[in-house]
């Protein structure tokens, strides 16, 4: 065993150097150095985003839109407007056969006619049977009956005419006229078909007024002013920017897209034709649209702020810190918030780790998301 012992510490003795060094993963205090660098962030420029910011399609249309149809049923043999057409006040947009309308109303005259001639006799009859009963040659049961007959001759006429003036509205009803002048916006029927009272026939649309209209859903709508502004262009033209304001939204959701209807009132001027395409911003056309993810937001006390970052450097790498900024937002639409005050174009800010920072801790160089 001595021997054994010996043996080992000659060895241990012979051992060069180096071999007595700590391996690499045993370096603490280089690690600790490491850990004490700066760590990345995942940032975002913020800047204008034009058009491609928050957009939401939309169609224009007039403010003043009437459905039009007819009062009585029949059979439609003429439609004189098309999809497009612009019409003047008082102008024949479609008809109804009267064919069998001319017959009822004959049918209601002849019977006026005759229910005159009843009541005229019956009058007669009772003046007689007065002055009967008056020489006491009539009883009071004759002049009673009489009474009742006039009576009854007199409601008589009366239906018999109130039947006339419905069957001339009816025949008068066979013929739509322009209300106001327009366009026609839709067409519902075609001629020959056989329409109910009521039915839609078309759809005539003011030209005075227009206004474009955008579905949003409630968390858009949540905090949105009464006189909010907004940017309207055509995907095909977007250099013509008009703007339009809020003016009024559908109190009720659709019961399918849960959306609800924002209508917005367009300038006299503006080149947009009714029923078209178009696309619209929150904002005005020459305020630029600075926006966020959803995920840069972080609510301390109530208050939304975010973390931005100031660098000692125009480098990407430079050396940085980060700060907290309250701003105001509006609500969020397809993941990105609109930023309306608190930051301007060219600030840098965090969007990734925000729950892990720390007013005024340093931050390393900047990684693109």
């Amino acid at each position: 065993m001595a021997r054994i012992l010996c043996l080992g510490g000659a060895l241990l003795w012979t051992m060069p150097a180096v071999a007595l060094d700590l391996p690499a993963w045993l370096n603490f205090g280089s690690q600790a150095q490491e850990q004490s660098a700066p760590r990345p962030v995942v940032t975002e420029i913020v800047e204008d985003r034009g058009e491609a910011a928050r957009w939401v399609p939309g169609v224009v249309q007039s403010r003043t839109q009437v459905t039009m149809a007819f009062q009585t049923l029949g059979r439609m043999v003429v439609r004189n407007a098309e999809l497009g057409d612009r019409v003047r006040t008082g102008q024949v947009l479609a008809e109804l056969a009267t064919e069998d309308m001319a017959a009822t109303t004959r049918a209601a005259q002849a019977a006026v006619d005759a229910a005159e001639v009843q009541l005229s006799t019956a009058r007669t009859t009772l003046q007689r049977t007065e002055a009967l009963a008056a020489r006491n040659v009539a009883s009071d049961a004759q002049l009673e009956q009489a009474q009742q007959a006039a009576a009854a001759a007199a409601a008589a006429a009366e239906q018999a005419r109130s039947e006339l003036v419905r069957a001339q509205d009816s025949q008068n009803n066979a013929t739509m006229i322009a209300p106001f002048s327009g366009v026609v916006s839709d067409v519902f029927e075609a001629p020959g078909a056989v329409v109910s009272a009521g039915a839609p026939i078309l759809q005539l649309s003011a030209e005075d007024r227009r206004e474009a209209v955008v579905d949003l859903p409630e968390s858009a709508i949540v905090g949105l002013p009464s006189d909010a502004t907004f940017t309207v262009w055509q995907r095909t033209d977007p250099d013509k920017q008009v703007t339009a304001v809020l003016d009024r939204i559908d109190p009720m959701a659709d019961t399918a897209t849960r959306t609800r209807r924002l209508y917005l009132t367009l300038p006299s001027e503006t080149p947009f034709r009714l029923g078209a395409l178009v696309r619209a911003r929150l904002g005005s056309a020459g305020e630029p649209v600075l926006t966020l993810p959803a995920a840069a937001i972080h609510v301390v006390d109530g208050r939304d702020i975010v973390w931005r970052v100031t660098r000692e450097g125009e480098a990407a790498d430079a050396a940085g810190r980060v700060e907290a900024v309250k701003v105001e937002t509006s609500p969020a639409l397809q993941d990105r918030i609109m930023v309306m005050s608190g930051l301007v174009e060219g600030d840098e800010v965090v969007i990734r780790g925000v729950h892990s920072l720390q007013d005024g801790q340093a931050v390393g160089r900047r990684v693109v998301p």
